[in-house]
């Protein structure tokens, strides 16, 4: 199958699937003698396990992990569920930062006016400077800084 075919049948844009092939996470497809790309099943199959694991939220460099570990039959399963659980306390580390940027919007819409006057908290806090280090490299909302009559 050819390169849109493959495209169509994992769900990866044809731009993606060069790109995959660019940087090394799948095997290039063989060449037809035309030069296009040619797709077999095990290509499908590597590239929709790596759709899976995209939509689960692996970064590039755990679904490379994770493709190694399931092309190799002497795998031990407690790899992959290592690989599996710190994904998860990663993504329940980006809930609790997501949970803190909805309550801070939501507390700076509760006490916007929306109205036909220029104050706005939600822009005076955008502005204001941050008060305290954050402890995680991922930009969080700021706390407001300002009291809210």
């Amino acid at each position: 199958m050819n390169i849109g075919e493959a495209s169509k049948a994992t769900g990866i844009s044809v731009k993606m699937l060069r790109y995959y092939e660019e940087i090394g996470l799948v095997r290039p497809a063989l060449r037809a003698y035309s030069g296009y790309r040619v797709y077999s099943d095990k290509n499908i199959e590597t590239l929709r396990f790596v759709r899976r694991a995209r939509d689960l939220g692996f970064q590039v460099k755990q679904i490379a992990a994770l493709l190694d570990l399931w092309q190799n039959g002497s795998r031990a399963s407690a790899d992959v569920k290592s690989l599996a659980t710190a994904h998860v306390q990663e993504l329940e580390q980006r809930r609790r930062e997501l949970d803190e940027m909805i309550a801070t919007l939501e507390h700076l819409a509760h006490h916007c006016h929306g109205d036909h006057r220029p104050d706005c908290p939600i822009l005076q806090s955008l502005g204001a400077e941050e008060t305290a280090p954050q402890k995680s490299t991922r930009k969080k909302a700021p706390r407001p800084t300002f009291a809210v009559a």
